[in-house]
């Protein structure tokens, strides 16, 4: 039988379950990757499981997310996760190397393998033919201590490359014009696979800023093959034994199928506020500009930089518009400054931060209240920024430079100069010594944790009861976010080893009011979402918080993919309207109750609620094992009784 490539990187790594569309599936993980803003859960989750080393052939820490040394938290939790690497046997990428996509896939990255990660934005390492997959902390913790991840076998989705992209048209718009077709739920329960004649004519960092943003639509993932572009960008990178061959085969079907000509595409761009939400540029053109922000892993390549730096090059910006430059990793602003792409950059008026995600996650770059600001950022929802009245624009590197000039939205087309072709150097500078090796295991058993004042224990398992009687503690609408859940940011990222402290930040920008009631109440309690609940960010403190606050039900139209595995995981049940009618007819404050709950699960999907004195049918999704890991409060009793 003819197999995409994504069928065979899974059923290469399958040891659980049969790859069908909707079954459970569990694959063995050959690398897993987390990152400080999530990371420190982690590092708690494997002491708490009493871990000794972990089992992934290649397991890493990158501090890239809470750069801001404004008191002693975020040095304290560098401290630690250079402390837990030693002691559990991982690589640690120190503060300032760089973004952990970026590094991850010049560095670790290798085609044919499974990665798993605890950022959202791991998917684009599937730009090296790898099939690497997004998930919250404790999915990671678990793959580091060697259990498999288990997840729902998505459906393969096939989108043909073909032609070329014109210039000033570079690979942001692919993805933009994926999701100006698709939306922000085009992609649950699927892996997209990017074939076709057009695949040879996007470099690998092309396809990492089309694979990164893969999370926008949802996916589970997305795959490009591994073939000679992918060898050639790993020789640059002193790596060329590493490369492997990775295609479908000729022939091989897809379970849903769509078709881009690049030749087509023109400049795109995400209005406010949503990555969804794409226009021409044509229809915004000529808005004015407060911002223009070139970086993060959704641009992160040479290329975007030193196109933007000829495209300001011998010119000046305008003083009322901010030229941010948030490059993405050491080696590769070394390599601009070597190759003399930076400078323009800085003569131009732009200003350079410090390497890392930043102003991506909140975390500095904040824009002017009520401000247009242009970002080549993979998100845009409200209040991302760390502005709350943000109006963040989504757009390529080409779009961002023109309007930096002009301090108006302009097509890039419209500049009366040559388009700058750039390639990367043959001379490629490689940077060493930014990683700590993993130790010798016993060395690395003499190693203690460094805590600082901040870092605080996990809070115990509270396994749900077989009954439940809880009050409505929250009504939420559609496409609820992460960031909306528990923001990120400079203010309440810090408190991220501190669940106590971080779970008073739970919505409260979103819905203020859910504070009040945990407060006043103190009590049990359920949320009511609507479709595409928990969209965004893999962070698993927007599963724990809320736990933390009394959460134990979320019934909601749908969710999206790694927050109902978060739920899960911490101990929150999470069920689906089988009506989506009865979501109207609930208000806060209603009654919830559930009788008899672990006999109705272990009959079938259905579950009978009382809302409100009303008998509804929601839906639970759960496999055998998860139903396991609920009974016992969480993923990590479960982990514990098992072994």
């Amino acid at each position: 039988m003819k197999k995409n490539l994504s069928q065979k990187l899974i059923e290469s790594h399958l040891v659980s379950g049969k790859a069908q569309a909707g079954k459970e599936v569990g694959i063995s993980i050959d690398q897993a990757l987390c990152q400080d803003a999530t990371g420190t859960l982690v590092m708690l989750e494997l002491e708490q499981m009493e871990l000794e080393r972990v089992k992934t052939h290649n397991s890493s820490i990158y501090v890239d997310h809470n750069l801001l040394q404004t008191d002693n938290k975020n040095p304290d939790d560098h401290l630690f996760l250079k402390s837990a690497a030693a002691r559990f046997g991982l690589h640690f990428s120190r503060p300032g190397n760089g973004i952990s996509h970026v590094v991850h896939m010049s560095r670790l990255g290798l085609p044919g393998e499974t990665l798993l990660g605890s950022d959202s934005h791991t998917c684009a390492a599937g730009s090296l033919g790898m099939l690497a997959i997004g998930s919250g902390g404790l999915d990671i913790a678990m793959a580091m201590a060697g259990e498999p991840y288990y997840f729902k076998m998505p459906e393969i989705w096939g989108v043909e490359l073909t032609g070329e992209l014109p210039d000033w048209v570079s690979a942001k718009n692919v993805i933009l014009e994926m999701l100006r077709r698709h939306g922000v739920r085009g992609g649950v329960n699927r892996i997209i696979e990017y074939y076709g004649p057009g695949v040879k004519n996007l470099s690998a960092m092309d396809r990492h800023v089309i694979a990164n943003m893969g999370a926008e639509l949802g996916a589970t993932t997305s795959v490009f093959p591994s073939d000679e572009i992918t060898k050639d960008f790993l020789k640059r990178n002193k790596r060329e034994k590493d490369w492997s061959k990775q295609e479908a085969d000729a022939g091989c079907d897809y379970d849903q199928h769509d078709k881009i000509n690049m030749s087509e595409l023109e400049p795109l761009i995400a209005k406010p506020s949503s990555p969804g939400n794409v226009v021409p540029l044509s229809e915004v053109e000529g808005e004015k500009i407060y911002q223009a922000y070139i970086g993060s892993s959704a641009n992160p390549g040479f290329r975007d930089f030193a196109v933007s730096g000829e495209i300001v090059r011998d010119k000046r910006v305008p003083s009322d518009v901010s030229l941010d430059i948030n490059i993405s990793s050491r080696e590769i602003m070394e390599n601009l400054a070597e190759q003399r792409y930076l400078q323009p950059l800085l003569t131009a008026g732009g200003r350079l931060h410090q390497i890392g995600c930043n102003g991506c996650i909140g975390m500095g770059q904040a824009p002017a209240s009520h401000q247009n600001s242009l970002r080549t950022v993979p998100r845009n929802f409200p209040g991302r920024s760390g502005t709350k009245e943000d109006r963040v624009f989504l757009v390529s590197p080409e779009v961002a430079a023109a309007s930096a000039l002009t301090g108006k939205i302009t097509d890039p087309r419209s500049l009366s100069i040559p388009y700058p072709k750039i390639e990367e150097p043959d001379d490629w500078k490689v940077v060493e010594g930014l990683y700590d090796e993993p130790l010798p295991l016993e060395e690395a058993k003499k190693q203690e944790l460094v805590k600082g004042p901040n870092i605080k224990s996990l809070p115990k398992p509270d396994p749900i009861s077989e009954n439940i009687d809880v009050p409505v503690g929250l009504k939420v609408g559609d496409d609820i976010s992460t960031d909306e859940i528990l923001p990120a940011g400079s203010e309440v990222l810090p408190f991220r080893s501190n669940i106590e402290k971080i779970s008073t930040y739970v919505y409260y920008q979103h819905a203020p009011r859910y504070q009040e009631f945990v407060q006043k109440k103190k009590t049990l309690h359920a949320i009511i979402g609507g479709e595409n609940y928990g969209q965004g960010s893999s962070r698993e403190h927007a599963a724990l918080a809320p736990f933390h606050l009394g959460l134990r039900v979320v019934i909601a139209k749908g969710f999206a993919r790694i927050h109902w595995q978060n739920l899960i995981l911490f101990g929150v049940l999470p069920l689906e309207f089988n009506d989506p009618k009865d979501y109207e007819a609930i208000e806060e404050g209603d009654s919830l109750k559930i009788d008899s709950l672990w006999e109705q699960v272990d009959k079938g999907e259905s579950v009978k609620v009382t809302l409100g004195g009303k008998e509804i049918s929601a839906k639970h999704s759960l496999s055998e094992r998860q139903i396991d890991v609920l009974k016992a409060g969480g993923v990590i009793p479960w982990f514990k009784i098992k072994n």
